[in-house]
């Protein structure tokens, strides 16, 4: 459907040139929210002619998995044999100076966006009154029409993705003959420790994987490991937000457990000569290791989507570990009203998981209600501030030491078993999967047996 330029009563068609110039202005300083962008604004949304071209310049560039900025978008419009027509490398200066600051390029895509919208519904209006003037066809053709060209609008602002059962069926079919064919290999990611990797087959793609604990349960230890053991075995890229504690802290507690090093020790330096062989060892090892950081402190859902986003058109991302859930912030939306924030921050995630169709493990902090009861094994209803966590999470497990509470016993024996509680299987089996756990040396090791 083409955009009129001008209505019929001679008005100039809704537009935010504007918006558009902010926009670009604010990708040309920083791209870091381009990959959200672009789901709200096509360059056909654009109205001024060279911003649409400009627009299209920059998605090639995303396309190519080149950084935008002035010097790039200049050399990829000129390739492009569109740079003059644009008004050349000043126009392009002039964007950059229009906004001061990036922060608010999500605000102009929306104005951009709902201004196209508008243009696309005055030029379907036009077309049914010009359709209903006419003295042809059938009156049932003429409302087909017109239904199809209001549909075309809606469909651009509101995404409807119908798929028919018949197109679902033969890759349904395709993957079961793939797994017949390839009996007892596991569908999902590695873990690392093999009889949790019997329980769920591995962690599967577009599934979000909550890991609930108590503190001191040991559960930032046992992300580290997952981390770990998942990029080093599946040779995928994981991106590891670490909120709680710097990504300096958590490789030197990488360091201590793959060099089997006392992790005191590393941090007190009171190290012996043969510690620093096996530390130089493992630092070797680590270097190979596919693993991403991001130890922001403080960010909300929508943040943490960009930066995913991003890693996952940078890298070959296997998957993404959160620590922890509750940490990270909703949106304005909900300030103040921690439930609903959780709850948007945890249906999220699970978007997130789909759409990036990866598993998305998610560290959890449990309520005080467990160490209330004469049983202080957790259950679904433990999860702290949002009952969404439990409805939204396809696998939910909780770390649990029974050491913890038996420690003041009179007869106390430390056994360091620690079990992990599957407790939510969507897909499969719940079930319990035991676990030494080594806080010397920041490591759970699989005891390779699990208990129904």
């Amino acid at each position: 459907m083409e955009e009129a330029s001008r209505s019929s009563s001679g008005r100039v068609p809704p537009q935010d040139i504007e918006a558009e110039k902010s926009l670009i202005g604010a990708i040309l300083i920083s791209d870091a929210a381009f990959p959200d962008i672009l789901e709200r604004v096509k360059a056909t949304d654009f109205y001024e002619d060279r911003h649409k071209k400009i627009y299209t310049a920059m998605t090639s560039l995303y396309n190519n998995h080149r950084p935008i900025d002035l010097q790039t978008l200049t050399s990829e419009l000129r390739s492009e044999k569109t740079l003059k027509s644009v008004g050349g490398a000043p126009y392009l200066a002039e964007l950059t100076n229009f906004v001061p600051t990036a922060s608010h390029a999500e605000a102009y895509a929306d104005l951009i966006a709902e201004a196209s919208t508008r243009r696309r519904l005055i030029q379907a209006g036009s077309d049914i009154v010009k359709g209903a003037y006419e003295t042809q066809g059938e009156i049932t053709e003429l409302l087909g029409r017109a239904e199809k060209t209001l549909f075309e609008v809606s469909d651009k602002a509101i995404k409807t993705d119908y798929v028919a059962i018949s197109d679902v069926l033969v890759q349904t079919f395709e993957r079961i003959e793939e797994l017949h064919r390839n009996k007892g290999a596991l569908r999902g990611l590695k873990t690392g420790f093999v009889d949790l990797d019997k329980k769920l087959a591995g962690f599967q793609k577009g599934t979000l994987v909550v890991i609930g604990a108590r503190p001191a349960m040991g559960k930032t230890t046992f992300a580290q490991n997952l981390v770990y053991n998942m990029a080093s075995i599946n040779k995928k890229h994981i991106l590891f937000f670490t909120m709680e504690m710097a990504a300096t802290e958590i490789t030197e507690r990488m360091v201590a457990a793959i060099a089997n090093v006392n992790a005191w020790n590393i941090r007190t330096g009171n190290l012996s000569d043969d510690d620093f062989t096996k530390i130089s060892d493992a630092l070797g090892e680590i270097d190979d290791c596919p693993i991403l950081f991001d130890d922001t402190s403080n960010m909300n859902i929508l943040e943490l989507r960009n930066k995913a986003r991003r890693a996952a058109h940078d890298y070959n991302l296997g998957a993404i570990i959160i620590d922890y859930l509750q940490l990270l912030n909703g949106t304005d939306r909900y300030a103040g009203q921690r439930v609903q924030e959780v709850t948007e921050v945890s249906r999220g995630l699970k978007t997130l998981a789909r759409e990036l169709e990866i598993p998305v493990i998610a560290l959890a902090q449990l309520s005080r209600n467990v160490t209330g009861r004469d049983d202080p094994k957790p259950i679904l209803s433990d999860l702290r501030d949002s009952g969404s966590i439990e409805q939204d999470a396809d696998v939910v497990m909780f770390i649990h030491r029974p050491d913890y509470y038996h420690q003041n016993d009179d007869d106390y024996e430390e056994t360091n078993i620690t079990q992990l509680l599957i407790e939510k299987h969507r897909q499969g089996p719940t079930g319990r999967v035991d676990f030494y756990f080594d806080k010397d040396h920041n490591r759970f090791m699989s005891l390779d047996k699990t208990r129904e």
